[in-house]
């Protein structure tokens, strides 16, 4: 029995760090191929609002308009809403503005058209919002969540966000959203594979998918000891407990 010991043990952890290693990059190409259709939206209203900078005239909401035919197809499986949502100020036609589509009950995409009156008490104040403070703040990626959204679909949802910038300036931010038990169903099998407490966090330590309820998704990890770090990109981590 003795002489089988050294050898099984350096076998199991050699398992346990592969699935370490294959949940981290599950996780890592997830959010990757939402940020990759987010960029797309950062890129094409980036160039649309610097086109009509170029023709001389402030931005109405029409002119966001011909984004549509970008973010429709790209509504899916994996991206329940989409859009730009405009700094306060951009648009000389609106205070507030979200060209923003989303997946229906039935699958059929629609616009998002919430009380953007400055002056109503029902003002969806969108930039209280991490998904929008860290974009304007200057993060280059942005994960919120999970979180209810009860504007859009009262359910638990992930929020991928980037700036949009015309001319070096700061005009609004690009987003996507990601029903939470989406992701979890992306990532949660390979987290099962881990033969530990093992789950998935973003910068402000919000649990976003798990293998251990004490963990739950919407927990907040505040640090502490007993967990080792393995970087998913540059916004969320995996954290793996001790055997």
């Amino acid at each position: 029995m003795r002489s089988e010991l050294p050898v099984a043990r350096p076998a199991a952890g050699a398992a346990a760090g592969a699935a370490v290693g294959a949940a981290a990059a599950r996780v890592h190409a997830t959010l990757d191929a939402v940020f990759a259709t987010v960029a797309e939206v950062r890129d094409a209203s980036s160039r649309r609002l610097a086109e009509v900078a170029a023709a001389g005239r402030a931005p109405v909401r029409a002119d966001l308009a011909p984004l549509r035919p970008l973010l429709l197809p790209r509504l899916g499986p994996l991206v329940c809403g989409l859009g730009f949502i405009a700094a306060p100020g951009l648009l000389a036609d609106a205070a507030w503005y979200l060209e923003w589509w989303q997946t229906g009950p039935a699958g059929v995409p629609s616009q998002l058209l919430p009380d953007l009156d400055p002056e109503s008490s029902a003002l969806y104040d969108y930039t209280a919002w991490d998904w929008f403070t860290g974009p304007r703040g200057g993060a280059e990626r942005t994960v919120c969540g999970p979180y209810v959204d009860y504007l859009c679909s009262d359910e638990y949802v992930l929020t991928l966000s980037a700036p949009v910038h015309v001319g070096g300036v700061f005009a609004g931010v690009a987003a996507a959203d990601v029903f939470a038990r989406t992701f979890e169903n992306e990532i949660v099998p390979a987290l099962r594979e881990i033969p530990a407490p093992a789950f998935v966090v973003n910068a402000p330590g919000r649990v976003m998918a798990s293998n251990t309820a004490a963990w739950p998704p919407g927990a907040v990890y505040r640090g502490g000891r007993g967990f080792d770090a393995r970087p998913c990109g540059s916004t969320v981590s995996l954290l793996v407990g001790a055997r």
